[in-house]
């Protein structure tokens, strides 16, 4: 942004532009009821300035996070709700840098000729907001000097300058203070302003009070959210007014001092920009007590209510060692209640005595109290990290000895290191690496804060020795007034409205050109709502001329691709034992492009790739980089897909060509092949796009044209067979092209012979990949395999016979027959087949009924089919087979019935009263559990609730109906109780984990119960001998799947792999380690007693387990998280995060059909998914008797999928 010498960077006005939207896009005034979009009215320096960049575009939404509102009353002094507001704000830049603002917000009048344009009531108001911006944390002297801008503007008396004078004087001219040095004295008009800056060696500068912190917080909670905020959880502060919001933000990363936020920091985010809760990466930001958070899920999020003074989380934060929290504790409290912690000591001095944080404390908070705490928290760290550097290790990939480090602490302080999990997970954030990291500079290790206190307190010195002492005598630096030419003397200027700068001619016909286009197009009350066209569909197109929209395009386009070349280059520098999918790079990345209407993230992240490939980049990826890239790349040619930016497309695809990692055979694998499912290939319109741009941009445009045509032609044939386009389809379009270019048959054999060798080598080299027309490329393979090639059905054989085919048409001159020779190879491949039957191969297509079932104000988060096993009794399934149950965060249970058509939902059940985790059915009862930590028991008939079951004292995360009205639930304070629902008691708590647990299996014929969740063990018992069988060990991190077959249990964890385990001896048989993700779910197949892997990967992967266990199909139909897999004998259901869906089928083998590897995967048939709607899903059901699949969305709605046909 502008210069660091000037402490004032830019001067804003934010409010109603000329150009009126809604929130929601729509054009136009409508009423004073919505919310409209607020825009640039005005800044200095003005942004034709040719030495400063403009300030950040998002600043508008930044300043006004709730929009502008219109009013038909200005300021009423009676009125408490219509005076100005004062607050500040905190933006973050790509590279991590801060920029402070402070804004005032008031209603001003709307500018007559926008009032005339869009037939506005006249004397109507608005909202504006003046900010001054800065890259100083100079928030007091922000505030006071743009308060008195605003109270010279409004002042009966005026100003003797004009307003925007005085702006731009004080805004060039006043300099940042030299730190320690000097005080930059200034004034405005009469009022005399002042700031300064700390020593270097001093705590970092923070011009902020403390106490609004202190005041929200009680002690206990002050600490759980510092604790909260060290461990880089999700942290959402929420409150009515936005300068709480800001201060408590910039206090606590204040206080953990010196460790650095290292993640998404938001202190005010935008209304419009709550679904940015639900990303997976820790960050901290700030909401508005008043925006409606219920349509959003909060699992692991730490929401602290500054209102309320209280915290909520679903995951443990684990508590600070008891010595620290102590110390911690008491300090803070005899800064805060020095009467209290002070009230047996004498008060008289006998030399030495006395606590300076006591004396501190009589007085009226202020700078020292500011100061004291700070230094609390800072000798908080000096003794937890008591002796860090003698544990430093740049040899190590972490730069940190942690096992030494925590074996010392042991030694120490007589604790097990396993009770020092706060510790643990303190070492492994990025925060404290990064410490690490800069403690290797020299000039920040000079001035280390803590490395000096931990040495003053081994000397026994007072710690505030490590700071310098104050220069008494600052040297003061005054700032001269301005003198304004033309002014007479004693002239005052008074003013109704914050006044316009001067526009330039231009900036005047642009804005009367918007307002014309405004009155005539009819812009009154009710206007369309239909978008312009323009800068790739921006709303402002319209109104710019093509130098001002390139212009424009040109600014946005630098400071997007300056963000995203620091992040790319991050991403790829992360070490070894970090998740880029977790990473803040990796969202910041993702939000770029899914946020940037422009498209400009998009573009801008393939052109910094593309800009590294040039530079000498050699192109490798780790795994988790590789990952993460193709990822990003999926997203970002969608995003341009759905604009029709072709030329993003166009240069991903190529980029995707480059870039490669190599598995443990040191094959390599190429990003490209990992985008098939993408539709745009299947697209003529693309490829007849990106040959046109092979022609333009050809080197050579001597050559013979046929010549050159044919190159181009080769260029694309590579891509298609580096993406795994099938033969005939590629082969299709590019013949089509070619005849366009009038190409030969000559040219055409030899390129068809050309797309059937590339065809080979990929085959070769991959084995075969079945076809994007089936929804089912299997590109997600690990490596080549022998097997790959040995079986018979998998010979590329076929795609010579189809070359043959396809060389014996070009012969012909008759144009019919040619046209014809696209169905015949179909044909031809049909035929060509084994009697093997592939995976993708189905014969049919289903009829497909999607419902859309609504009911719930919240996000489902429980979803139960009721199948026939729950239900059948001797006469038969009841009329609830098939039944779905849904459970939500509005706390509610609803039951839905498939078979009623437009009027599904046959019962609410309300009792809880918090979000619903968990619902099991029998006969004639439902039990649901919930966050409120109790389990409910419903009557099925009646709807009426029966029992609710109390125990538990965290939220309950699994239930199961049993045999003989009991009820089996787990929850995360890690138990396992059974309970008698005739009197309402809690039987036996049967087992008992040492964290929370996720899932849970139990077979009611033995008897046999397993869990597993947090603490990475899946623990089994015998719960009619009361006795625990087996503790099986071998995961290194969560277990969120489990199922428990016969004498078999298969666990699916975040460590990316799934175990098999044998119930009678509680060994590990097997390891299943071939996903790139946690695995979220598994299953048995009963038909073929193979086994089914999803992953948050979006793969799914079948693997055999006869003769030992081996992975022989992975398909990837879904681009988001595998959440559900569910099997039977015929059918197997499967759903994802990103509301897909699909079902197959597997027939039955007929006159004893012969059973091997290839044909048990291979029996499984593919029914054509239904089209996915935008929404997230949080949970999925199927009922695999009537083919039906049900998933429920973060929006509360439930989608129902009836997919039927005949077999």
């Amino acid at each position: 942004m502008g210069s660091p010498s000037r402490i004032f960077e830019y001067f804003v006005v934010c409010g109603l532009g000329p150009e009126i939207r809604t929130l929601d896009g729509a054009k136009g005034y409508h009423d004073a009821e919505e919310m409209y979009m607020p825009a640039f009215l005005d800044q200095f320096p003005p942004s034709n300035h040719a030495l400063y960049p403009p300030p950040p575009p998002q600043l508008p939404t930044c300043v006004l996070p709730a929009g502008v509102r219109i009013y038909s009353l200005g300021l009423d002094a009676d009125d408490v709700s219509t005076y100005p507001r004062s607050y500040p704000i905190v933006l973050t830049e790509g590279d991590g840098s801060k920029i402070y603002v402070s804004c005032i917000a008031f209603r001003d009048p709307i500018c007559e000729d926008i009032i005339e344009a869009y037939s506005i009531p006249s004397n109507y108001f608005a909202d504006k907001c003046i900010c001054l911006v800065s890259h100083s944390p100079s928030f007091q002297v922000l505030r006071d000097a743009l308060e008195e801008i605003f109270v010279l503007c409004f002042s009966p008396a005026g100003c003797s300058k004009p307003l925007w004078d005085i702006i731009s004087h004080m805004v060039s001219n006043v300099p940042l203070p030299t730190p320690g040095k000097n005080c930059v004295l200034f004034a405005i008009e009469n009022c005399i302003l002042s700031t300064e800056a700390p020593p270097k060696e001093w705590l970092p500068h923070a011009d902020i009070s403390f106490q609004p912190l202190v005041q929200c917080l009680d002690v206990d909670k002050l600490i759980l959210l510092f604790t909260a905020v060290l461990l880089e959880r999700r942290i959402l502060l929420r409150s009515n007014k936005y300068t709480l919001l800001t201060l408590v933000s910039e206090a606590i990363c204040h206080l953990i001092y010196p460790i650095r936020w290292q993640h998404v920091y938001i202190p005010i985010i935008f209304s419009s920009g709550v679904d940015y809760i639900d990303a997976p990466t820790p960050y901290m930001m700030g909401l508005h007590s008043g925006v409606d958070t219920s349509m959003v899920t909060m699992d692991g999020v730490v929401v602290v209510d500054l209102e309320y003074n209280r915290i909520t989380t679903s995951e443990e934060i684990p508590p600070i060692p008891e010595t620290e929290h102590s110390f911690l504790r008491g300090e803070i409290l005899k800064l805060l209640q020095p009467n209290v912690m002070g009230i047996d000591y004498m008060k008289i001095n006998l030399g030495g005595m006395g606590d300076h944080s006591l004396r501190t404390g009589t007085k009226s908070w202020g700078q020292e109290h500011d100061f004291q705490l700070r230094l609390i928290f800072l000798r908080f760290f000096a003794q937890i990290l008591s002796g860090y550097r003698n544990f430093i290790d740049n040899a190590s990939q972490t730069g940190f000895n942690s096992q030494a480090f925590l074996k010392k602490r042991s030694r120490a302080t007589n604790q097990p290191v396993e009770s020092m999990s706060m510790i643990m997970q303190f070492l492994e954030t990025q925060g404290f690496l990064d410490y690490l990291e800069r403690c290797n500079n020299a000039e920040e290790n000079t001035n280390n804060l803590l490395d000096k206190l931990q040495d003053a307190t081994g000397r026994a010195q007072n710690p505030l020795t490590i700071f310098p002492s104050q220069v008494s005598d600052l040297e003061i630096l005054t700032i001269a007034d301005s003198e304004t030419e033309g002014s007479e003397p004693g002239s005052r200027h008074c003013y109704k409205r914050f006044p316009a700068n001067v526009r330039t001619e231009e900036q005047e016909e642009k804005r009367r050109s918007i307002l014309a286009l405004a009155s005539g197009g009819g812009a009154s009350k009710k206007v369309s709502s239909s978008p312009s066209v323009g800068i790739n569909g921006g709303p402002k197109a319209e109104s710019l001329s093509p130098r001002e929209r390139a212009a424009e395009r040109e600014r946005m386009v630098l400071d997007i691709k300056v963000k995203l070349q620091g992040l790319w280059l991050r991403l790829l520098r992360l070490g070894a034992t970090e998740d880029p999918l977790s990473s803040f790079e990796y969202g910041t990345i993702i939000a770029l492009i899914e946020s940037d209407a422009e498209g400009i993230g998009g573009s801008g992240f393939v052109e910094c790739i593309r800009e590294h490939i040039h530079s000498g980049w050699q192109c490798r990826l780790t795994d988790e980089q590789f990952i993460a890239v193709k990822e990003l790349l999926k997203t970002a040619i969608t995003r341009a897909n759905s604009r029709n930016d072709m030329a993003t497309i166009r240069d991903a695809l190529e980029v995707s060509a480059e870039m490669y990692r190599k598995d443990p055979n040191n094959v390599q694998d190429y990003v490209q092949r990992h985008l098939l499912l993408l539709s745009v290939w299947e697209e003529l319109r693309f490829w007849d796009g990106y040959f046109e741009y092979l022609m333009e941009n050809c080197s050579n445009k001597s050559e013979n044209y046929v010549t050159l045509v044919t190159a181009q032609l080769i260029v694309m044939a590579t891509h298609m067979a580096g993406l795994g386009l099938p033969d005939i389809d590629s082969w299709n379009m590019i013949e089509k092209i070619a005849e366009r270019n009038n190409l030969g048959y000559k040219q055409l054999i030899k390129l068809r012979a050309l797309l059937t060798h590339l065809q080979q080598l990929r085959i070769g080299y991959w084995g075969v990949t079945t076809g994007k027309s089936q929804l089912l490329q299997s590109y997600g393979m690990a490596s080549p395999r022998a097997f790959d090639v040995s079986d018979e059905s998998q010979q590329p054989a076929e795609a010579s016979g189809l070359g043959r085919s396809w060389v014996h048409s070009m012969f012909s001159r008759d144009k019919s027959l040619r046209a014809s020779s696209f169905n015949r190879a179909s044909d031809a491949s049909a035929v060509a087949t084994t009697g093997k039957t592939d995976i993708s191969a189905s014969p049919k297509k289903t009829q497909t009924n999607m419902r859309t079932l609504r009911g719930h104000t919240g996000a489902i988060t429980a979803l139960h089919c009721v199948t026939k096993n729950e239900v059948w009794d001797l006469v038969g399934d009841r009329e609830d087979a098939g039944f779905f149950i849904s459970g939500s965060t509005d706390c509610t249970v609803k039951i839905w019935d498939p078979s009623l058509r437009g009027s599904e939902l046959r019962a609410t059940l309300k009792g809880h009263t918090r979000a619903i985790r968990a619902i099991s059915s029998d006969r004639g009862k439902i039990v649901s559990g919930a966050d409120d930590q109790s389990v409910i028991v419903w009557d099925k008939k009646t709807f009426k609730l029966l029992e609710e079951l109390k125990g538990h004292k965290a939220q309950v995360s699994s239930v199961r109906m049993l045999s003989g009205e009991r009820v089996l639930t787990a929850a995360h304070d890690g138990t396992v109780k059974m309970w008698d629902v005739r009197t309402d008691t809690c039987v036996a708590t049967v087992g008992r984990c040492q964290s929370a647990i996720l899932c849970m299996e139990y077979d009611d014929s033995t008897g046999i119960l397993a869990a597993a969740g947090r603490d990475v063990v899946a623990h089994v018992w015998d719960i009619r001998s009361s006795k625990q069988m087996f503790k099986l060990q071998g995961h290194t991190k969560w277990i969120r799947s489990m199922r428990m077959t016969g004498e078999t249990i298969i666990t699916g964890s975040d460590d990316w792999t799934a175990r098999v385990w044998s119930l009678n001896r509680g060994t590990c048989d097997a390891v299943l380690a071939c996903h790139a993700g946690p695995i979220l779910c598994v299953e048995y197949s009963p038909s073929d007693k193979g086994i089914i892997t999803g992953s948050s990967d979006g793969l799914i992967r079948f693997w055999e387990n006869e003769g030992g266990i081996r992975c022989v199909k992975n398909l990837t139909l879904h681009t988001a998280s595998v959440l559900s897999i569910s099997a039977n004998d015929h059918w197997l259901g499967i759903g994802a995060a990103d509301n897909s869906m699909s079902l197959f089928h597997r027939p039955q083998e007929r006159f004893g059909g012969f059973s091997n590897a290839a044909s048990k995967v291979a029996g499984w048939q593919l029914y054509r998914t239904p089209q996915k709607a935008a929404a997230v899903v949080r949970c999925i059901a199927s009922d695999l008797d009537r083919k039906r699949i049900c998933s429920g969305g973060r929006n509360g709605l439930l989608r129902l999928w009836d997919a039927t046909t005949s077999i």
